[in-house]
């Protein structure tokens, strides 16, 4: 088996969870598994960077390092460029392009650094392929190369997922800015719910009172489910001239769920009925329509669905919730408030939905653990609630902390004025 040099991007706050999936999935350790900001690098074969996207949840995408050298200026990435044989991974005929990143790079231009390696793949094609070479196309190409630009080095991949992997295959519904379903993955691995190194699940229900199009709901319970992240969409390697048919029929056999797989009850719910069709729909596509229950409903009205269990949540934000917490929606009712989805408009001032919310779960949520997905440091204090955990976690450039709260009835203060109990 040809080892090759794997390099799968993730969310910042993920490289751990992502490394533990890694190992699950390849049982690469030690030097052959290594985690970075941003990522974990693997040393495995072909077979399993095709596996890799089939069953992972956590990487943005699976990479192939082809290149890996020092350079000052384009000229140099031309040569690193050169040096790379194109022609085992993909022919003249097929289309390309190349996506350029740098992190304190030196050189004026990305763009002109992105040509002189595009001019390099391209003269190398014309020298082996008597004068033909590939088209570029930036719309939808057959081939993705990457080029990363540090200080001094310039490391050159080749793309095995084409779309991102959080592009599952099911969302066609969907509301504004949802949450990507690769954090969402990473949101049920930090709380423990899902664990990605034993694949195990906890068997406490789950519940999302604010579910949108559905995503950590669908999520969860297609991991309830065994059913592979990517079963339901096409990768980048299946145009790469090493694909074989045959190999990945056979991993995609392998990953069919058991029919006796006896899936923990998920559950959702959205103040926009709008929402909880798409939801529906979505679960329907995903293939987890039995196992996953949506229903409308305020989430400061909406009694728990199960006994006991763990809440998951990730409040709208951003456009529609300053990360001060104050909402920028009309109130729930007002015939002119567009059905966005979730709770942008619950109460005039988001922070007084948190307070609400928090209250609601104290009363009527006791045993239950809650975790919440913000950009707001300041949330546990607005929620009037004690955090027993918060693990820092990036939505795209986004800083955030999901924060976990441990509801018990009553007040702080009214636990701390009652009697010790008795022995």
């Amino acid at each position: 088996m040809i080892e090759l040099s794997l390099f799968l991007p993730c969310a910042a706050g993920v490289e751990d969870f992502l490394a533990q999936e890694v190992h699950a999935l390849t049982g690469r350790v030690g030097q052959d598994l290594l985690s970075a900001r941003g990522g974990v690098r693997v040393r495995a074969g072909w077979r399993d960077a095709l596996k890799l996207n089939l069953h992972s949840r956590l990487a943005q995408r699976v990479l192939i390092e082809v290149a890996h050298g020092p350079y000052r200026s384009e000229n140099d990435l031309y040569g690193i460029a050169s040096g790379v044989a194109w022609e085992v991974w993909f022919t003249p005929k097929q289309t390309f392009k190349i996506e350029t990143t740098a992190q304190h790079s030196p050189l004026q231009s990305l763009n002109f650094a992105t040509l002189r390696i595009k001019d390099a793949i391209a003269d190398r094609f014309r020298a082996k392929a008597n004068g033909v070479r590939p088209s570029i196309e930036t719309q939808w190409p057959d081939v993705r190369v990457f080029a990363h630009l540090t200080t001094e080095f310039c490391t050159l991949y080749i793309d095995t997922s084409g779309e991102p992997l959080f592009k599952r295959g099911w969302r066609q519904d969907k509301g504004d800015a949802p949450l990507k379903e690769t954090l969402a993955a990473a949101m049920l691995a930090a709380s423990g719910w899902w664990n990605p190194e034993t694949g195990e699940v906890s068997p406490q229900p789950l519940y999302d009172p604010c579910c949108g199009s559905g995503t950590i709901a669908i999520e969860a319970a297609q991991i309830a489910s065994g059913i592979a992240a990517g079963s339901l969409r096409r990768f980048g390697f299946e145009k790469l001239l090493p694909f074989q048919s045959h190999v990945w029929q056979a991993l995609k056999g392998e990953a069919t769920p058991k029919a006796d797989r006896r899936a923990t009850p998920v559950f959702g719910s959205d103040v926009s009925h709008r929402m909880v069709d798409f939801a529906e729909r979505n679960a329907e596509r995903a293939g987890v329509a039995q196992a996953v229950q949506f229903r409308g409903g305020d989430a400061l009205q909406r009694m728990p669905p199960a006994e006991g269990g763990v809440i998951m949540l990730n409040p709208p934000y951003g456009e529609r919730i300053e990360v001060g917490g104050v909402t920028r929606g009309r109130r729930a009712g007002n015939a002119d408030a567009p059905a966005r989805g979730r709770e942008e408009a619950q109460t005039e001032d988001g922070g007084e939905f948190f307070v609400q919310l928090a209250s609601h779960w104290k009363k009527n949520y006791a045993g239950w653990s809650a975790w919440v997905l913000t950009p707001d440091m300041q949330l546990p204090k607005r929620m009037r609630l004690k955090e027993s955990r918060r693990v820092p976690m990036w939505n795209g450039p986004i800083e955030c902390r999901l924060f976990r709260f441990d509801m018990v009835a009553g007040s702080a203060r009214d636990r701390a004025s009652a009697p010790p109990a008795q022995p």
